[in-house]
């Protein structure tokens, strides 16, 4: 099993936007093979942010690198430059894990 993770420092007050702005994207992800599930997780809250991570599961880090490759994460990401920036106080930071246990 192989985890990514996108962490996001969301702006206090904009979660539900955050939150409809991933509810209303097509992410294509079920179109490719190896992957297993998706969840949009909550976490803490600070005074300037809440902070998000984005969990993709995968059979395998190949099946990752294979996404991203593929003309669906090419779809999925195409207006990613159109996501509100208000939203976001900094870049998400790309966490990935091999299973191990």
């Amino acid at each position: 099993m192989f985890l990514a993770m996108n962490r996001f420092k969301i702006a206090r007050g904009r979660e539900e936007a955050f939150v409809a702005h991933w509810r209303e994207r097509e992410s294509y992800l079920h179109e490719v093979p190896g992957f297993v599930r998706f969840h949009l997780l909550q976490g803490a809250q600070g005074e300037e942010f809440t902070l998000f991570s984005s969990y993709t599961e995968w059979q395998s880090a190949q099946a990752f690198e294979d996404w991203t490759h593929s003309e669906a994460f090419r779809k999925a990401h195409a207006n990613a430059g159109n996501s509100p920036r208000e939203l976001y106080l900094e870049p998400p930071q790309l966490e990935l894990f091999e299973a191990v246990l």
